[in-house]
């Protein structure tokens, strides 16, 4: 290979790294305790809605014989998985404590969902 072509595949490498890191450095984290509405298009198939004080909802899919839990939001999800406390599961800040009608979805110190009931499926 001569030097020429060497030099041109350098700079194409160069090239595709810069484009990776330009896309990489727009990538955000979604919050999903951020306020406003969200418009979620009917429940999620093999989930369970919950809804909590102020109408807030959420939606849970039970995996792995019960020591996962999938938290659907309406635009991505959150795998939470069993601790000791079979009622609780955690994911990093996220806990879900499932306790019937006093069931909570919290994030650190901060409590995001209280007094969330279990919706029957009509």
């Amino acid at each position: 290979m001569g030097l020429n072509m060497a030099n041109k595949l350098n700079q194409m490498a160069v090239m595709a790294s810069l484009l990776v890191f330009t896309a990489c450095s727009s990538i955000t984290i979604p919050n999903p305790f951020k306020s406003g509405a969200h418009e979620q298009l009917g429940a999620p198939q093999n989930a369970s809605a919950y809804l909590c004080d102020g109408n807030k909802q959420f939606y849970v899919s039970m995996q792995n014989n019960g020591k996962d839990a999938w938290l659907i939001y309406p635009d991505h999800e959150v795998n939470l998985t069993q601790t000791s406390d079979k009622n609780r599961f955690t994911s990093g800040a996220i806990s879900l404590v499932i306790n019937g009608d006093a069931t909570t979805l919290n994030d650190g110190e901060k409590i995001a969902y209280v007094g969330c009931k279990l919706q029957l499926k009509k």
